[in-house]
């Protein structure tokens, strides 16, 4: 067999082989991201669905049927008609 034949399909082979692994490691980067990727839009659920708790408990809290009886519990009162002054509200800037 020719050396130069011989030494052409060494090189090929060579370049075979580090071609196959170069598509490995890149096919296994690419699946390592994606599942990076994953995570974080897992994390992201998860964060979302705790803000929206959160607002519908500060809704709660906020409410005249939390307040009202907290407020008898410190020994505050609903005041009388008279009492009441509605003030203008301004404009936030």
């Amino acid at each position: 067999m020719d050396p130069t034949l011989l030494g052409r399909a060494a090189v090929t082979f060579a370049f075979l082989v580090c071609s196959l692994g170069f598509v490995t490691w890149r096919q296994s980067r690419a699946l390592e991201v994606f599942q990076e990727l994953d995570e974080v839009k897992r994390e992201v659920a998860v964060a979302q669905a705790e803000r929206v708790e959160m607002e519908r408990e500060i809704q709660v809290l906020r409410s005249r049927a939390h307040i009202v009886p907290a407020a008898r519990e410190l020994g505050l009162r609903t005041p009388d008609a008279e009492e009441q002054v509605y003030l203008a509200r301004e404009d936030a800037r």
